[in-house]
């Protein structure tokens, strides 16, 4: 007997859902985005995008895209999760969601010093992760200014940015990428706020396979 098809909720670090069977290692939401028969009918239906841990033991086991509550996403790591958008879960990170939101004010002040709701800094990573036709939002930078973790596109490829060089990024895992030169500006993936909050030492967690390359 075949097995099902796999739901499509897997993103890559432009945000994108696809039906793949590579789990990865961070689960997160952005809202309900099924139907009753398990399609995608919506890409987002939350400003809260948020990435959390695989298991936690205040969550009840629960079928992905039970009728009536959010669309279970997974990512490959936490870097995948950030450069789509998402921020850490309070609720089952709640040391990792104070350090993000911490750091996040510290490497944005022009922000406003008013702002201390998380809500608040959703909107402004949102409007920083679409545009108003909801495509990915991307900037452009020298590939020397990016911080590790950033994601970017180098020859129409995700690639992180790691002290080595590049890796290019894949739902199993990362390869060793092709590196251009430092000063090469290239279209940055993840949201602008989150590069300066890397910049300010808040260190993305990566894939094992990154590792192992480095």
């Amino acid at each position: 007997m075949s097995r099902a098809l796999p739901l499509q909720n897997r993103v890559d670090p432009w945000g994108a859902l696809h039906a793949v069977r590579a789990k990865g290692t961070r689960m997160g939401n952005r809202g309900i985005l099924h139907d009753a028969d398990q399609r995608i009918v919506r890409q987002w239906a939350s400003r809260a995008w948020v990435t959390c841990v695989l298991s936690f033991d205040r969550l009840q086991p629960r079928k992905p895209f039970s009728p009536g509550t959010y669309s279970e996403l997974f990512f490959l790591d936490e870097a995948t999760a950030m450069a789509a958008g998402h921020r850490p879960c309070r609720y089952c990170q709640r040391a990792r969601f104070d350090e993000f939101k911490a750091g996040w004010l510290s490497a944005n002040p022009s922000s406003g010093p008013s702002l201390r709701l998380i809500p608040e800094i959703d909107r402004i990573v949102h409007d920083e992760r679409l545009t108003p036709q909801r495509t990915k939002r991307t900037f452009d930078a020298a590939l020397s200014t990016l911080p590790f973790g950033t994601f970017i596109e180098h020859e129409e490829k995700p690639h992180l940015v790691v002290e080595s060089g590049l890796l290019c990024w894949s739902f199993e895992g990362y390869v060793r990428g092709n590196c251009p030169p430092g000063s090469e500006v290239v279209k940055v993936l993840t949201p602008a706020s989150f590069v300066r909050l890397f910049r300010h030492g808040f260190r993305p967690f990566v894939h094992a396979s990154a590792d192992v390359i480095q």
